[in-house]
């Protein structure tokens, strides 16, 4: 109705009504607009994406390693969760604590799964004194306590799920307000079909590819991304296919085709980048944000070179 009103202006005098009418109409459209994932996926240039955080130089999946990413002007910033004994969210990429915490010095053993412990208990150790005595003190957090630190001013979380259902994930989202705050992926495909059909606006990513299919070892001809992968995970209800570096020109094509992105993942090696910006993706997962970005700054410089001749 405001809409109708302002569209009728030829009757309405320049004053307070008008301005008034305006305003409101300019936050109606304000807050019809794209949300923060959403904004991301309609980009021109493609998404850096910090994998695990700036793990490169802070032990993954901590609160340095978040602080470190943001402060990069990472486009999104990628996390892993497991489930706790008592059914809490902890992130941690592997399902057991041996690599990047002191559970085995601590409490003794090896391959201490990180479901065999309650959160406050799993929160005891240090997760950062592994990759550097700097890090000494680094706690293993809550997916809360995460998303708390990565999703305020502007931050966008990249949410893996590798281990629990997605009905607590989407309770989750819904709790915080946050769909289409975050993206949410896993390799898991029936995971995000069963999230789909709960909450079919949220967007996920369908993370490939797969080591085995049907029984059978795959070859790396097989593993590499192509059209029936691409209609698969867009079965399973993905906006994004996130894969290593076995894309073709093609598949990527054949995927933006489909109305997919495609993000692959994890690469450290500038030249490695470039080839991947060339074949037209739309992100590159890594480990060193600000290698990324320098890839793409000079790969800009590259191409802008001959018309500046």
């Amino acid at each position: 109705m405001i809409l109708d009103v302002v569209k009728k202006k030829s009757w309405i005098r320049p004053g307070p009504l008008a301005l008034t009418l305006t305003l409101s109409t300019s936050c109606i459209l304000t807050a019809a607009g794209p949300l923060p994932a959403e904004r991301l996926l309609q980009m021109s240039r493609p998404l850096v994406i910090a994998h695990r955080g700036y793990s490169a130089f802070a032990p993954e999946n901590t609160l340095p390693a978040f602080q470190l990413a943001k402060a990069a002007g990472a486009d999104l910033v990628e996390l892993d969760y497991h489930i706790a004994r008592d059914r809490v969210p902890i992130v941690i990429h592997d399902s057991d604590l041996d690599r990047t915490t002191d559970a085995a010095a601590k409490w003794g053993g090896k391959k201490i799964g990180v479901n065999s412990r309650s959160a406050a208990e799993l929160q005891t150790l240090d997760a950062g004194k592994w990759l550097d005595p700097k890090f000494t003190g680094t706690r293993l957090l809550r997916l809360n306590e995460a998303l708390d630190i990565i999703q305020t001013n502007g931050g966008v979380t990249l949410i893996e799920r590798k281990a629990g259902d997605a009905a607590s994930c989407v309770q989750l989202l819904r709790e915080r307000n946050e769909m289409n705050h975050v993206v949410v992926q896993s390799f898991d495909w029936a995971f995000l079909k069963d999230f789909h059909d709960q909450m079919p606006q949220q967007i996920l990513g369908a993370l490939g590819p797969a080591g085995t299919r049907n029984g059978k070892k795959l070859t790396d001809e097989e593993k590499t991304l192509n059209p029936e992968w691409i209609d698969e995970a867009k079965k399973a209800g993905a906006s994004v296919v996130g894969w290593n570096k076995l894309v073709t020109r093609e598949s990527v094509a054949y995927a933006h085709g489909q109305k997919l992105k495609v993000w692959v993942y994890t690469i450290d090696d500038p030249a490695e980048a470039a080839a991947l910006l060339d074949l037209g993706v739309d992100g590159i997962i890594t480990n060193n944000p600000s290698l990324v970005w320098r890839a793409m700054a000079l790969r800009g410089v590259e191409k802008a070179a001959p018309a500046n001749r």
